[in-house]
């Protein structure tokens, strides 16, 4: 594992047009590359925030095959960096919906781990109603990776909200959390969910969410983030299209855990 390293959130505020969405995406990738991150990771449906929610199934691409797959793996290949790429609507064995699917890629362009959201967002008041399960496919298998920067615990936006997720992988040294909280849910549940996930798993967290008024009219909270394993904000961004960027430092979590080994107290498990 990697003592220091600069980690990145992308955040976006994504539109109907998947190409356009796509070359954003490669350019604020650059721009985090350029300040020296070297583990970067995109929002929740960075490449398309649909009208309707056919408009993803009408991408979907077969796992390993596709212009989203591609250039991802183009961006990481280009910049050496590791990338998770936000997520991708992959093809699922239920006609008319999709697996909405986190892929991380290796500095040479291949993919190096791959999870399937588990958790899919409901939420119906004050005029809005999101229901994902109309167009995704619940994933079933959590996803812990061993990389040469660090052991990293991955999850998508509405998983947040299932510790029990993230402690059946633990210990880790990072939770990275792509997300496209709605505006509603993130102002009152976003950041507090976020800290209470890093101060449990004493690890850091690194959040890339949507932030703006979209194309679509949907409003995302934005606020993406990067946590230490103590609970404090290191570095975050409100609303609009930008780079978060911060330092990981294993020391502070060697630190964090010897002073206060709560994972080793745990009794259940």
């Amino acid at each position: 594992m990697k003592k220091n390293f600069r980690v990145a959130a992308v955040q976006m505020v994504s539109g109907t047009d998947p190409q356009q969405n796509l070359q954003r995406a490669a350019e604020l990738v650059a721009e985090a590359a350029q300040q020296g991150a070297e583990l970067i990771v995109l929002p929740e449906y960075f490449c398309l925030m649909g009208r309707q929610d056919g408009d993803k199934v009408a991408i979907r691409e077969a796992f390993g095959d596709g212009p989203l797959q591609q250039g991802l793996a183009d961006m990481a290949r280009e910049h050496g960096v590791w990338l998770v790429g936000g997520t991708v609507p992959l093809a699922s064995p239920q006609p008319g919906k999709v697996l909405n699917t986190l892929l991380l890629f290796a500095p040479d362009g291949s993919v190096a781990g791959r999870y399937d959201k588990i958790h899919l967002f409901g939420f119906t008041g004050q005029g809005e109603r999101y229901c994902e399960s109309d167009s995704i496919v619940a994933g079933s298998e959590p996803l812990k990776i061993s990389t040469p920067l660090a052991d990293i615990a991955f999850g998508i936006c509405y998983d947040l909200r299932f510790p029990e997720l993230f402690r059946q992988m633990a210990p880790f040294d990072l939770l990275v959390l792509p997300a496209a909280f709605t505006a509603t849910t993130g102002e009152a549940h976003w950041e507090v969910l976020l800290r209470a996930r890093a101060i449990e798993n004493q690890c850091y967290v690194l959040a890339s969410a949507q932030g703006g008024t979209h194309e679509n009219g949907r409003k995302t909270h934005g606020q993406s983030i990067v946590i230490d394993p103590w609970g404090r904000i290191v570095a975050q961004l409100d609303k609009g299209e930008g780079v978060v960027l911060a330092d990981i430092d294993q020391d502070l979590i060697h630190s964090v855990r010897d002073r206060l080994p709560a994972l080793a107290h745990r009794v259940f498990s």
